[in-house]
């Protein structure tokens, strides 16, 4: 395939069955590789579940992948997000553009993408700085933030489309011909949504339709659970716990087939459920452990098992695991078995 420039645009597709298929677009500098987006075919033209990340790169892969399904972006009728995150929510706003596609959200993601429209980056700069100091970080990780960002720089997804429509978990979308459901799967964001499509597996696969499962259910990774992040709303929220009774509504539908945005498909879903649950669990008695003498936040997040060794996580990624760490030190609190040390500054934590 070619872009607009005629330039030659390497495109993989797979082609699902029963008027689905996914296409691979990338994602710049992550080890993820590609978002997942998928083409379902409807009496009025294709509807894309996500979009992939704003980047010239992966818009010509997706224009490229829609050639190689037989259509167009101009024939995009409606596009369904899973989540606002920009390697899902990115390129929604271009394909608007090209197609008068309408964008259908969650109300509760909906509502992060107008705040963080009107959210000026200076004030996530400060917002983050105030986390990482309460948390017990050392002067050297918070300093780069302090004065928020230099020449130019910014944060990821600070523009994103305002959707046109909201999705209602338990009700049909707007998709004629087709039955796709929304349901409501909070945890990886608050309005994560898993998509069912209640129509026979093509291949007749024993089970209930197929789930579009955003990043709720991946089939070799554990999506990250962090903070619902809000610079002016300092509700305790427990994502984790969010998280675990969204994995068990999934469970319940027993799906033939999950269609995640990100790896492969995956035929078991309560399986799968199973080990995510059993693999949260193991982690938070892990911290219970780490948690028998009094740690920050800071030196919480330090002393649990990662991917790779802290020395080796890149600063980003650190303010992403702190926040992870929160998320499950929130549920251990809220279990009663982790309760905050008084008069301790930053707070330390140690399980009861």
């Amino acid at each position: 395939m070619t872009n607009g420039q005629g330039e030659s645009v390497a495109v993989t597709v797979h082609d699902h069955g029963g008027g689905v298929r996914a296409v691979e677009v990338p994602i710049p500098d992550n080890p993820l590789g590609h978002t997942l987006v998928y083409v379902v075919d409807t009496d009025r033209g294709p509807v894309l579940v996500d979009t992939g990340w704003d980047d010239p790169g992966s818009w010509d892969a997706l224009v490229a992948g829609l050639a190689a399904c037989g259509t167009a972006v101009g024939e995009v009728y409606g596009v369904v997000i899973t989540h606002h995150h920009p390697d899902h929510h990115g390129l929604s706003g271009r394909v608007r553009e090209a197609s008068g596609a309408w964008i259908a959200m969650h109300a509760a993601d909906a509502a992060i993408v107008r705040r963080t429209r009107g959210t000026r980056p200076e004030r996530w700069f400060t917002y983050m700085t105030a986390k990482l100091e309460a948390a017990g970080a050392p002067e050297e990780h918070v300093a780069p933030l302090r004065g928020g960002p230099r020449r130019g720089g910014s944060l990821p997804g600070l523009s994103p489309a305002v959707p046109d429509r909201e999705i209602h978990p338990g009700e049909l979308l707007d998709l004629p011909g087709r039955r796709l459901r929304g349901v409501w799967t909070p945890g990886h964001t608050p309005g994560h949504v898993c998509l069912h499509l209640e129509e026979e597996h093509p291949a007749r696969l024993p089970g209930h339709g197929r789930l579009f499962s955003g990043d709720h259910l991946l089939p070799g990774i554990t999506p990250h659970i962090g903070l619902y992040e809000d610079p002016d709303d300092a509700t305790v929220t427990d994502p984790l716990g969010d998280y675990l009774d969204s994995l068990e509504r999934v469970g319940r539908l027993a799906p033939a087939e999950v269609l995640p945005a990100h790896q492969y498909t995956l035929t078991d879903a309560p399986a799968r459920v199973r080990e995510l649950l059993a693999h949260h669990e193991e982690r938070l008695a892990a911290l219970r452990v780490l948690l028998r003498r009094p740690l920050t936040l800071w030196q919480l997040a330090v002393g649990m098992e990662w991917n790779r060794p802290w020395e080796q996580i890149p600063y980003g990624s650190r303010n992403i695991a702190v926040s992870e760490a929160e998320a499950h030190l929130r549920r251990l609190v809220k279990l009663g078995l982790v309760e905050p040390v008084a008069g301790t500054e930053p707070v330390t934590y140690v399980a009861v």
